[in-house]
């Protein structure tokens, strides 16, 4: 089921502790564009599907990324593309907008999507895998 737009803000409003809908709506851009850079293929294209339109296709048109970062790296990334940001405050959005993403996927295709990237970003998902 594909969340409207307003939901989907209003969640990482919420986890993100945002002051505004814009601080959300920044955090969401940044993070699903380079989400979209380390998953391909059907993955991306059923994610994409349960996620707003506007935010699908920012998920489906997403910043190049020459190898896979590490949730570290990740984090560094986001940091130097959300205005103002910390490495630390960036970790905040990024959890809060995956973890809102994880959500709306359900936990079959939070797997899947797990498999593409890199050990760790399962923390970043608000879903610690078992060891």
């Amino acid at each position: 089921m594909t969340l409207r737009r307003e939901a989907f803000l209003d969640h990482v409003r919420e986890r993100g502790e945002y002051g505004t809908a814009e601080e959300a709506e920044r955090a969401a851009r940044v993070v699903l564009a380079l989400l979209g850079a380390h998953l391909v293929g059907e993955v991306r294209a059923q994610l994409a599907a349960r996620l707003p339109e506007e935010y699908a296709l920012i998920l489906l048109n997403p910043l190049h990324s020459a190898e896979p970062l590490s949730p570290a790296r990740f984090v560094r990334a986001a940091s130097a593309w959300i205005e103002g940001a910390t490495e630390q405050t960036a970790t905040w959005d990024v959890s809060a907008v995956l973890s809102t993403v994880a959500d709306a996927s359900g936990e079959d295709l939070l797997g899947q999507i797990l498999l593409q990237l890199p050990a760790g970003y399962d923390l970043l998902f608000g879903r610690p895998q078992p060891t």
